[in-house]
């Protein structure tokens, strides 16, 4: 855990570094080869029998989302994987059905170029760095979104390998728009379920500030690491601390 605690605080400190004007291109030769297999195969095997343990979950939260409101039970959306290659991203449906996304788009503008009173504003005077005040959420979206049970059927992305159990969360497509060329490296990863990120902050952390964990985690990946933010994860979600 002394390993831990100082891997996190050196990307705790890396954070006060500005990669604006000039920045090193990630290394991701630590996720090739045979590592690299290792972890895929890790992937399959906790994804598969995560389906196994949670299904009577799965068919509960399915239930409550289709009595809830209108509309089908899973959300599919086109998301941005390794080296931005698009695949459809599968969440439990929390917002109403055929809900503009304009105002996320707004949000997202705000939030990846720095926008911090525009954030705030939006949260009614808040710190926070997701949209918290969202119209478009269903009252039992809420409650997935704040324990993150919408995210379980990226189980069955990671399963195809569009995503890693860990990783870069997955950006929309119209959230790149926004992105300075150094953004861009954290794309160079299959994204994940859970990552760096989700462990040291979600919501309380700046765009540029989640960049800088994402390309810590790359450039410091191993095992042990997946193995820590994993471990790292569930408090996290359990303690409802934003979501992922």
């Amino acid at each position: 855990m002394k390993q831990t605690a100082a891997a996190l605080r050196v990307a705790s400190e890396s954070l006060a570094l500005s990669q604006r004007e000039f920045f090193v291109p990630v290394d991701t030769r630590r996720l090739t080869g045979v590592s690299g297999a290792v972890k895929r195969t890790i992937d399959i095997l906790g994804a598969a029998a995560l389906l196994v343990l949670t299904s009577p979950l799965l068919l509960t939260i399915a239930l409550l989302v289709k009595r809830s409101s209108p509309g089908p039970v899973i959300f599919v959306q086109e998301r941005l994987g390794r080296n931005g290659r698009p695949f459809r991203f599968f969440k439990f449906r929390s917002m109403r059905h055929d809900a503009d996304d304009e105002i996320h788009r707004q949000f997202a503008a705000m939030f990846i170029n720095g926008d911090d009173d525009g954030c705030r504003a939006s949260n009614g005077g808040k710190d926070l760095y997701k949209l918290e005040r969202d119209p478009r959420i269903t009252p039992i979206g809420n409650w997935l979104r704040r324990t993150s049970l919408d995210e379980l059927p990226q189980l069955w992305n990671i399963l195809k390998g569009d995503m890693s159990l860990v990783g870069p969360r997955p950006p929309i497509s119209y959230e790149i728009e926004n992105y300075q060329p150094w953004h861009l490296e954290r794309l160079k990863v299959t994204p994940g379920l859970t990552g760096l990120w989700q462990v040291m902050g979600r919501s309380k952390v700046s765009f540029d500030e989640m960049v800088h964990l994402d390309l810590h985690y790359i450039n410091h990946w191993s095992l042990w690491l997946d193995i820590q933010i994993l471990l790292r994860t569930l408090p996290v979600v359990m303690r409802g601390s934003g979501g992922m």
